[in-house]
């Protein structure tokens, strides 16, 4: 329960710098300067027990412990507590009622001199103390009674964290994982193609218990996808670095090639160089909801592989029918 204002710890008499939060809330009534009666909703001529009645209604409602996150509900109750100190001592009242003094208690102007007999007569003695200690001890059992009633109703369960590797091929394709929870249970956890690292599932009602017959939290999974050194992801597309022979690059002709739903056969076209790419429709991440397949990228590297005497043999007696420079264009390089 959060603090309550110092005039609930305090006698009722309390003056108002004594008290931090009193003088806060006299401060603030006395910048407004509304007019109590006003605040609290009574005519000039209430009855104190008609004061108390208000006072109790809007207490009760402005109340910060039962309004949560509400400021304005905080400076309301502070201004009709204010109004309610200030309208249950008959003298206060009667100097107020008489323009002596303003809403915050301050003094508009000297004294009237037939204020003391008026003070002095039975009308002016100091308000019932009792009576008012009733008041905060009624205003208590109602902030209680609203606290146990909220206690004792029927709350959700708070939700679970947790974190889960999933294997790239599995991002891709969609899987079902299995992730053990340490209280021993084990929850299926589909996963959907396309997922990317950082990205959250949420299990609901895996959580934690609810509280007297509430819904069971929700279950949620941060996902981590792991490295995969054959392919790199972008976006719905996967690249692959693919070796290939000096005969492949130079002949051409049908190499396996390992995608993510299995060995597929390509037929590398004839004369192809370092850098060439070849695109495989489909081959990348799978198809999800509205979302269509990725493709596979194939980037080819020649690889010229160990030493070769007669290839060695061939080459310096080999003339190229189209000589070419892979260099050209590097002469102004630095």
């Amino acid at each position: 329960m959060g603090v309550l204002p110092c005039a609930f710890h305090q006698a009722p008499n309390i003056s108002a710098t004594r008290c931090r939060r009193g003088s806060a809330a006299l401060a603030s009534a006395t910048r407004v300067a509304e007019d109590p009666y006003k605040l609290l909703g009574v005519p000039r001529d209430a009855t104190p027990e008609a004061i108390k009645a208000a006072y109790r209604k809007l207490a009760r409602k402005h109340h910060p412990d039962l309004n949560p996150g509400k400021p304005e509900a905080e400076e309301r109750f502070k201004a009709v507590s204010v109004a309610n100190e200030l309208l249950s001592d008959p003298e206060r009242r009667g100097r107020f009622d008489r323009g002596e003094i303003d809403a915050g208690g301050q003094e508009n102007a000297p004294p009237d001199p037939s204020y003391r007999r008026y003070a002095e007569e039975e009308a002016g003695a100091r308000y019932d103390q009792r009576r008012d200690a009733e008041t905060y001890e009624d205003l208590f059992a109602d902030i209680f009674e609203a606290r146990h009633r909220a206690e004792a109703a029927p709350r959700r369960g708070p939700d679970e964290f947790y974190r889960l590797v999933v294997p790239f091929l599995h991002a891709v394709q969609g899987a079902t994982e299995q992730l053990t929870l340490p209280d021993g249970r084990v929850l299926s956890v589909k996963i959907p193609p396309g997922i990317v690292t950082g990205q959250v599932l949420r299990l609901r009602g895996q959580g934690s218990p609810g509280h007297r017959g509430g819904p069971a939290g929700d279950a949620l999974i941060e996902v981590d996808v792991a490295e995969e050194r054959r392919w790199r992801r972008e976006g719905s597309d996967l690249h692959m670095d693919l070796p290939v022979s000096l005969r492949e690059a130079v002949l051409g002709g049908a190499v396996l090639v390992p995608t993510p739903s299995g060995a597929l056969r390509v037929t590398l076209p004839a004369g192809s160089d370092t850098g060439r790419q070849i695109r495989l429709r489909g081959k990348g991440v799978a198809a999800h909801g509205t979302r269509a397949a990725g493709d596979l990228f194939l980037t080819l590297r020649v690889v010229i592989g160990p030493s070769d005497a007669a290839l060695e043999e061939f080459l310096r007696g080999w003339t190229p029918e189209h000589p070419s420079d892979p260099r050209a264009g590097l002469e102004g390089a630095a």
